[in-house]
């Protein structure tokens, strides 16, 4: 949302301080500089990464104009959900979870916004799937920071192309105004006046590509980013919660624990988060 909100600033400024100016926003319209720039841009993009890493970039890059799920909400509901979890292995026992992984949807330990985050639910299921089995508490740690570390290595590989594509706009801008000169030079005896004319539409095409890539693709990168680092923050605090399962620490240190992961701007008071304990009881 926020970034649709930063689009109509720069465009609002931009156009603004043009047309207040004296300009003329026809001359802006320049559709074959806009091809030649957006072509290229596109071509670069698809040549220079793999299929499934564009796909994951384009749903990133669009992910951006939605709302982020990582908020105190769902950080809360993540809690309420191990506190939960390490209640019931502590008077049932660690086999009681078998059918609640199996199933995550027909138990009410998750909630719903936790289970909206499918790879979480995954990540959480699998290691509990561990625990149950067993597992060594630092083997389960290890293959869960290994897993981590991979997921934000992959949550950077979208953001790393659209940072290459927004880096390489203001070049391809260039070319577009170079071509535009170029018609401009074969076209040497025209009149002044349409020569200033086709003057003019050449420098929109390094104006355009200046503009999209500071104002339109740098921020989304910039969400991205943000994002990937709320997802990885998500992680580490579902991590801390199975290490806390996985050794038999109690419901309210284990909500303690995970309450200390959370990022400060998300983190709910003690109070709060105490109320909420009380209230799932």
């Amino acid at each position: 949302m926020f970034v649709i909100i930063g689009y109509v600033l720069v465009l609002g400024s931009v156009l603004g301080g043009f047309l207040g100016g004296g300009g003329h926003a026809g001359v802006l319209v320049q559709p074959f500089e806009v091809i030649i720039i957006f072509g290229a841009a596109l071509g670069a993009f698809i040549g220079g990464n793999s299929i499934s890493l564009v796909k994951r970039t384009m749903a990133g890059a669009t992910g951006t104009l939605k709302g982020n799920i990582y908020s105190k909400a769902f950080y809360i509901e993540l809690v309420l959900c191990f506190y939960a979890i390490t209640n019931k292995t502590r008077k049932e026992g660690l086999l009681s979870l078998e059918a609640i992984i199996e199933n995550p949807e027909s138990s009410s330990l998750f909630t719903p916004l936790v289970l909206a985050d499918h790879h979480l639910m995954d990540f959480i299921c699998d290691h509990l799937r561990l625990i149950v089995t067993g597992v060594e508490v630092h083997q389960l740690e290890e293959l869960m920071d290994q897993e981590v570390e991979i997921h934000h290595e992959e949550a950077h590989g979208p953001i790393k192309a659209i940072q290459r594509i927004g880096d390489g706009m203001p070049a391809f801008g260039i070319v577009a105004a170079v071509m535009g000169v170029v018609h401009t030079m074969e076209s040497i005896s025209l009149p002044p006046a349409e020569l200033g004319k086709l003057i003019a539409a050449a420098l929109v095409g390094t104006f355009l590509g200046i503009l999209i890539s500071y104002g339109f693709i740098a921020p989304v990168a910039s969400s991205m980013e943000e994002r990937a680092e709320d997802c990885t923050n998500a992680y580490k605090c579902a991590q801390k919660g199975l290490l806390c399962c996985a050794k038999g620490i109690s419901p309210a240190m284990t909500a303690e624990y995970m309450r200390s992961m959370i990022t400060s701007n998300l983190r709910p008071g003690f109070a709060e988060l105490e109320s909420q304990l009380k209230a799932s009881k």
